[in-house]
């Protein structure tokens, strides 16, 4: 992803892995909560600023205007989790939820009519990230006009996608592709460009299709993975900005520069399902690339020199590989990027990572 400017971050002290992350904290839960009703309420007072996965959620409504009131249905999410007669307290237990906002409702029937008292909670991961190790397998050459935006090995070859970056410090702009390479000499064995008023951004390949999205036109495209004909133009399923993309073999995964990774039909490209990333107790925005490694998603972080593995059942990071040495390790070009581009070969079961216009990509093996 090209941003002109930085983004601020507020960096939490309580632990040295999320600060090499990058955590932008939420805002507290302190804040207004949307939709509260005025004739009953969640009591809040009940509630804590954050929840872990292990903990229980007490429901209860306060009737501060002394209804008489029959039963209370309560919702998590939109989902129906239980009904309690009058008054009574119900417990909820967070161990199946996806990490992020949970949106409590509760329906409250009395004096024969009904009502709704609406608040919210926010589940944070309870993983404290791992620090894996990584050796430096081997170096190969990387196209330094190649802005890295998506990178995936297939039957062997090194596909990757690239942006059209601005050029920092030289006033060139680059072309946005997708292109087939020889990792090992950088050759470039086929490459079609996109037009100038489209940005490249991550790519991933299905059933012998490559998915390519784009940044800010809300589409992407569908391409034979072997001719590279162009085969269909989709448009998200809605107005979000494209920015990473990988697969578990059946669905498609596409972060869009907040905490979410969402879960897209490939063949409908809609909306399945979504995660929130946390790094425990922290929302991390601006996964950028992905890549699916042994059923866990691989995000590079936008501007940190790392990469969170995550748990795609939760937005659990549970791990984090410090990389913020390979840059110290390539031509400081005039514009030389961030790090981004993660390709796993599962042949030799080692991962591949470059940088937007570096001119070497590294062949690493992660260790705990």
């Amino acid at each position: 992803m090209y941003i002109g400017t930085t983004k601020k971050e507020i960096m939490k002290n309580y632990n040295f892995l999320s600060v090499i992350l990058l955590g932008i904290t939420l805002a507290s839960c302190n804040e207004t909560k949307k939709g509260e009703n005025t004739l009953f309420a969640f009591d809040n007072s009940k509630f804590k600023e954050q929840y872990q996965p292990q903990e229980v959620l007490s429901l209860e409504i306060l009737n501060s205007n002394s209804k008489t009131i029959d039963s209370v249905i309560y919702y998590v999410n939109d989902k129906k989790i239980g009904s309690k007669k009058g008054v009574d307290k119900l417990t909820f237990e967070l161990k199946d939820q996806k990490l992020g906002y949970q949106n409590l409702k509760a329906l409250v029937y009395y004096e024969g009519q009904n009502s709704e008292a609406t608040t919210r909670v926010e589940l944070v991961s309870d993983i404290q990230p791992k620090l894996l190790k990584y050796t430096i397998v081997n170096t190969y050459p990387h196209d330094i006009q190649a802005y890295t935006q998506g990178l995936e090995f297939y039957r062997d070859t090194l596909y990757e996608g690239t942006g059209n970056g601005s050029g920092n410090s030289t006033g060139i702009k680059g072309i946005s592709s997708l292109r087939k390479t020889n990792y090992k000499t950088g050759e470039v064995y086929k490459k079609v460009e996109l037009a100038d008023n489209y940005f490249g951004e991550g790519i991933t390949i299905l059933k012998n299709k490559v998915y390519q999205l784009t940044w800010q036109n809300n589409e992407g495209y569908v391409y034979d993975a072997d001719t590279f004909k162009k085969e269909k133009t989709f448009t998200y399923f809605k107005p979000i900005e494209g920015w990473g993309l990988t697969n578990d073999g059946k669905y498609l995964y596409q972060s869009d520069g907040t905490e979410k990774i969402w879960i897209i039909d490939p063949t409908t490209f809609k909306e399945v399902d979504y995660l929130n990333v946390y790094s425990f107790e922290t929302k991390i925005k601006a996964v950028n690339e992905l890549e699916w490694i042994d059923g866990k998603i691989y995000g590079n972080v936008y501007q940190k020199d790392a990469i969170a593995v995550i748990n795609p059942k939760n937005g659990a990071v549970e791990a984090i590989i410090n990389l913020a040495d390979l840059k110290k390790k390539i031509t400081q070009l005039p514009d030389t990027d961030v790090l981004n581009g993660i390709a796993y070969n599962p042949k030799t079961k080692t991962i591949f990572v470059t940088g937007k216009n570096w001119n070497k990509m590294f062949e690493i093996k992660v260790s705990e």
